[in-house]
């Protein structure tokens, strides 16, 4: 069953310099249960595109396109019925860098407070925070300390178990385990798969593919706005076909190999993207046809957007 349903999404900021193409005709899928990571380097749209699915831009807005959670469009919906019935209820998200955003003079119970009061919360407020603290196997003593007491690892599992007090249904989580040390970036990463086996979807935005190999069902790969490929996991890392993917895998060290490949070049300006592939100037497989807007053709789980692939998927 379809749980989240999204079609030919674009996102613009307003800058100084003119719109910024942030996001630009960006389509997937998400069933019930599963999770999707969302790979690509700095400022390819990762992060506006989760913004985007809990209606949380700054300084932008979404221009078109479809999101359709749980049967529902919800981008038909007004601010304050969002508000009310979506965001944090059935989908949260937690931030980029959010376990340096705690407030430093308030317990941590008085920020899960916070969190209820602002999304009005009826209940027993005891029992739900106590309930998501544990579903982040912390103890409840955690509830009296203040930021500094804690860890790296315990603050951004405070982060987490913030993100998870309303029980939402899918969660999007950016860069979860960004400067944190290995053995913490392990915990977190075990965590959101127990969140998944207990039913949760996930979206993971990340720039570490190793990461994701862990989690993901389906990967997004993104690229100066666009999602250039999309398919499950397995696809992805056995049979890459975009040119930016197969560079993106050749990046990882391994333990057996020789040295780790770079992609040489910078991205577009998306201030005003040129006409035809955004990689162009950086692919080693270009051609004349490239500088047309390549379409999406279908693979077997999904779409790649690359003319290397017309009538051959």
């Amino acid at each position: 069953m379809t749980f989240l349903q999204v079609e030919n999404l674009i996102t613009r900021y307003q800058t100084s310099r003119g719109l910024v193409h942030a996001l630009d005709d960006v389509s997937f899928s998400l069933e019930k249960g599963d999770s999707i990571g969302i790979a690509g380097e700095s400022a390819c749209g990762k992060s506006t595109l989760g913004l985007s699915l809990i209606r949380m831009i700054q300084g932008g807005k979404i221009v078109s396109g479809k999101i359709i959670f749980d049967g529902e469009s919800i981008l038909d919906l007004t601010e304050s019925e969002f508000d009310k019935k979506y965001r944090w209820k059935k989908t949260s998200m937690i931030f980029q860098g959010a376990m340096n955003t705690l407030d430093p003079v308030y317990s941590i119970k008085q920020q899960f407070v916070e969190v209820l009061n602002q999304h009005n919360f009826e209940g027993d407020y005891e029992r739900v925070i106590l309930d998501a603290v544990h579903s982040v196997n912390l103890d409840e003593n955690v509830l009296q300390k203040y930021p500094h007491e804690l860890s790296g690892g315990m603050k951004q599992r405070i982060i987490i178990a913030m993100a998870l007090l309303l029980k939402p249904k899918f969660v999007i989580a950016d860069e979860p385990t960004t400067a944190l040390d290995v053995l913490i970036q392990a915990q977190i990463v075990n965590l959101l798969k127990k969140l998944k086996k207990d039913g949760m979807s996930i979206m993971l935005i990340t720039h570490d593919l190793g990461v994701l190999s862990e989690l993901a069902d389906k990967i997004g790969i993104m690229y100066a706005g666009k999602m250039i490929e999309y398919g499950t996991s397995h696809d992805i890392y056995k049979n890459p076909k975009h040119p930016y993917t197969q560079g993106l895998l050749e990046s990882i060290p391994t333990l057996h190999g020789g040295k780790p490949k770079f992609i040489k070049g910078n991205p577009p300006d998306l201030v005003n993207p040129k006409q035809g592939c955004r990689f162009i100037d950086r692919c080693p497989e270009a051609m004349e046809k490239c500088k047309q807007d390549p379409p999406k053709f279908k693979t077997d789980s999904g779409y790649v957007m690359c003319w290397l692939y017309d009538d051959k998927v």
